[in-house]
């Protein structure tokens, strides 16, 4: 199993979709550095060699913020936007949709399950 940015990346799949396991890559990016690297799209993380996972290992260090850097950065972003006050960071702060998604019925993934409130009524049937 082969070790890159802190992360075992499965070894029976192609190099272009494993390395799209470490977070802040995703698709064009792992085609990109296969192609930087020079290793064909059909190869398997299998029969890679200690020499080209080097490489790639190389590659992401040096040109990609990846995992826990990535991480850190995008927690502090959220951490001023919280701190000024910001419109996007109060939606943080509450734990509502910050991209101007409706919440009168949807956004349950962001709100949590859904609480019954005190003293509505229920539609009764005639």
């Amino acid at each position: 199993m082969a070790r890159i940015a802190g992360v075992n990346i499965p070894t029976n799949k192609r190099v272009c979709i494993a390395l799209r396991y470490i977070y802040g890559i995703g698709a064009t990016l792992a085609y990109d550095i296969c192609k930087k690297v020079g290793i064909p799209d059909a190869k398997r993380v299998s029969q890679l060699t200690d020499d080209e996972i080097l490489r790639i290992r190389e590659a992401i260090d040096r040109d990609f913020t990846v995992e826990g850097d990535l991480r850190r950065e995008v927690a502090t972003n959220i951490k001023r936007l919280m701190d000024l006050g910001s419109y996007r960071g109060l939606r943080h702060r509450k734990g509502l949709p910050v991209r101007g998604q409706r919440t009168h019925t949807n956004a349950r993934t962001r709100k949590g399950k859904a609480r019954p409130v005190a003293g509505k009524k229920i539609a009764t049937r005639k």
